[in-house]
């Protein structure tokens, strides 16, 4: 599959964002085409826009990347608008991908989509078998809807539309935005700030008995292209580590990185999330090869050194 991607056209939608900016290299240096199509030109919920965008790029391969997100505070306060967004993007991308006959749509999902209370490790066919974590439902449900419609597109019409469940990344080049960041990106920065301001003490959402996954930006591309090279099958492929840790030894172990010795007060007045996140990953080497290579003491380690040296 070396030359999977050679002189084709790749519609990489959310290119210019943390994940994209990585799939970008990695399609590059595969000798693609890419054209990413920024939000104030190219409105993806717009399906009249949407249709344009095919015409002028007529590309061969959409992977979309493109999300209205960001972490529990984002997810709470724009509930309506997230799933809005999500659903209108999805449905017209993958709408226009059938009309001009792609060779591939694929489809990124999220763990968000998960019931809240799955048993872990989480498996592929878990997906349906409850309602997701409530902050997070608009989110993962409007997700879900892209997996249900490229499902029924490829049996109606024949689309070859595949969709990758992601679990959490981090790594550089992360929103570190305390409005819209990720749990890791913003406790680097909380901590950073609070060794800047010689703090006593970093305060912390919920308890800390929540658990997570996390993958590495870098491999979660890699991923990304392995899975568009080598698998066509309609059914959900989950991407992930297949690591599982507290918030409470995440919160100590990027504390010790970065050497804060103060406090850390656990605000319980906020939300846990969903309660556990660990994936099954075995599906994803079994039907296209990939596995995580980076250690999350690796990944932490660039991930804060990137955010000092910015």
């Amino acid at each position: 599959m070396d030359n999977y991607f050679k002189d084709k056209n790749v519609l990489l939608t959310g290119g210019a964002g943390f994940l994209g900016s990585f799939v970008d290299e990695n399609l590059k240096k595969r000798e693609a085409k890419t054209f990413i199509p920024r939000s104030k030109e190219w409105d993806l919920r717009d399906y009249s826009r949407v249709r344009e965008l095919f015409n002028e790029t007529k590309p061969d391969i959409v992977i979309h990347l493109a999300v209205d997100g960001g972490g529990i505070g984002y997810m709470r306060e724009h509930p309506g608008s997230v799933f809005y967004n999500n659903l209108m993007m999805n449905t017209n991308l993958v709408e226009c991908s059938r009309l001009n006959n792609l060779e591939k749509f694929v489809g990124i999902g999220t763990v968000c989509s998960y019931p809240k209370f799955t048993s872990v490790p989480f498996k592929e066919k878990n997906l349906w078998e409850g309602y997701p974590e409530e902050t997070n439902a608009p989110y993962g449900l409007a997700k879900k809807m892209m997996m249900v419609q490229t499902q029924g597109y490829k049996e109606q019409y024949g689309l070859n539309g595949i969709h990758l469940l992601l679990v959490n990344l981090y790594g550089p080049r992360d929103d570190f935005d305390p409005k819209s960041s990720h749990v890791i990106p913003a406790l680097i920065k909380k901590f950073d700030d609070a060794i800047k301001s010689d703090s006593k003490y970093v305060e912390v959402w919920g308890t800390g008995s929540a658990s997570r996954e996390f993958l590495y930006v870098e491999d979660a591309a890699e991923g990304i292209i392995l899975a568009t090279e080598r698998y066509n099958e309609s059914e959900p492929v989950n991407l992930g580590s297949g690591m599982e840790i507290s918030i409470k030894d995440l919160v100590t172990k990027i504390s010790d990185l970065m050497g804060f010795e103060g406090e850390i007060i656990w605000d319980k007045t906020k939300p846990d999330g969903q309660p556990r996140r660990c994936l099954d990953v075995s599906k994803a080497y079994e039907k296209f090869g990939f596995k995580a290579k980076t250690t999350f003491d690796e990944g932490l380690k660039k991930s804060i050194n990137w955010y000092k040296n910015k």
